[in-house]
């Protein structure tokens, strides 16, 4: 068994906990060209889900960040 817990036994990432440096090169090679870890942190600091040991579960940070980007329009109008 591996001792990070984002990589299971079989060597693989796990999407629901992954280290913020982890999150930003997925999203990154994704296409987010501007996401770095200053930004995730800043979305931890605003409400975004963490797990308890500080690694984030992607679908939920990605969850997240749609409700967010709705919340910004709907707040403008858009």
């Amino acid at each position: 068994m591996s001792a990070d817990p984002a990589e299971p036994a079989d060597g693989a990432p796990r999407l629901t906990a992954l280290p913020i440096a982890t999150v930003v090169a997925l999203l990154r090679r994704a296409g987010a060209r501007h996401l770095d870890t200053d930004t995730v942190r800043a979305d931890l600091a605003a409400g975004a889900p963490a797990n308890a040991d500080g690694t984030i579960n992607l679908i939920s940070y990605g969850a997240w960040l749609v409700r967010e980007l709705a919340r910004t329009e709907s707040d403008h109008g858009s």
